[in-house]
């Protein structure tokens, strides 16, 4: 019997089912989602399902693409019902390895990470998971739409991701373009809708429009994430007027998303009210990530505190600390 999985052709003896399948390729079933003939195969059915000759077959799983903070602060950060004591959002791709990337989240205090998903090595089932390093357990995983170009591959990524993990919290990013990667506003309002109406709980990347923002959120996003720079770019918050215009219109939480280059960046983006800060290239590419996770953490801290304890006026003449009368 032929099959096509992951686009390859493969030839298997008959009969067999999606779980006898992952059997004999070396995989465990708990750890992949399975997309059949374009339409996602329950897990409770893997050992039901028979697969025919010609069967199309997807076969993917989490990639790389903390514990929470210490201290009693009732500050936290709520996003579609669930509470985080971090606001420090941390990708997991760009890392020398998954040892690298565990102890990045660790001394940056988080508690969510964006995984990305793609195909298993077929080939290869023994390669190491993000999973067996990252564990969801331990971390909320934040399955995204990273690569993605249309508002069906998108989609369809989302759902394979919600079969895979059960998590119906999501990262939306649609793409325009490789150069830019700034994100199709029209397509992520139009999937933001569907996803909403499937059960999803949608946290859109989008460009840093407050017009657009506005109305990514009416369609039910239940976190707004304007970019502060192209992806990995590391050039920083380069619109911080449309940053505070959106922080001051969004009712759900407004988390930077892109552009952060160091850990400025990131505070001045707290300063301008955001609710938190997710980045990747900034800690992977740094010359020391774990250290750079740390200093992350602490300016995320530190720009929110700033945020919440409110700035003096800017003046356009100096005003003198101490007082002039009484002088010597």
């Amino acid at each position: 019997m032929r099959l096509t999985i992951n686009g390859e052709d493969r030839n298997f003896d008959t009969p067999l089912t999606v779980g006898q399948l992952l059997g004999r390729i070396g995989l465990d079933g708990r750890k992949v989602a399975v997309e059949r003939n374009r339409e996602i195969v329950p897990k409770s059915t893997y050992d039901g399902v028979d697969l025919n000759e010609g069967d199309n077959l997807e076969i993917v799983h989490f990639i790389g693409g903390g514990s929470p903070d210490d201290g009693g602060d009732d500050d936290v950060l709520e996003i579609a019902g669930r509470e985080f004591r971090s606001r420090l959002i941390i990708g997991t791709g760009k890392y020398k390895d998954f040892e690298t990337n565990l102890a990045a989240a660790e001394a940056g205090g988080v508690e969510m990470v964006t995984v990305a998903v793609r195909r298993v090595n077929i080939d290869d089932p023994s390669q190491p998971m993000l999973t067996d390093y990252v564990d969801p357990k331990r971390f909320t995983y934040l399955p995204n739409t990273a690569g993605c170009f249309t508002t069906d591959d998108a989609l369809r990524t989302l759902r394979l991701a919600r079969e895979a993990g059960g998590w119906d919290l999501v990262k939306l990013e649609i793409l325009a373009d490789q150069k830019t990667l700034y994100p199709q506003v029209v397509e992520t309002l139009e999937a933001t809708e569907t996803l909403t109406r499937e059960g999803f709980k949608v946290m859109a990347y989008c460009s840093d429009d407050p017009v657009m923002c506005k109305r990514i959120e009416n369609a039910g996003a239940v976190a707004i994430m304007p970019l502060g720079a192209p992806i990995g770019s590391g050039l920083g918050i380069q619109n911080p007027v449309n940053i505070r215009l959106i922080v001051e219109q969004t009712d759900v939480p407004v988390i930077v998303d892109a552009g952060v280059g160091t850990a400025s960046d990131a505070a001045i983006a707290m300063e301008l009210g955001c609710d938190g800060v997710l980045m990747n290239t900034a800690i992977a590419e740094a010359r020391d990530p774990v250290l750079m996770a740390r200093a992350m953490k602490h300016a995320v801290a530190a720009g929110r505190e700033a945020y919440l304890a409110g700035r003096m006026p800017k003046k356009l003449y100096a005003d003198p600390s101490s007082p002039l009368a009484g002088l010597i």
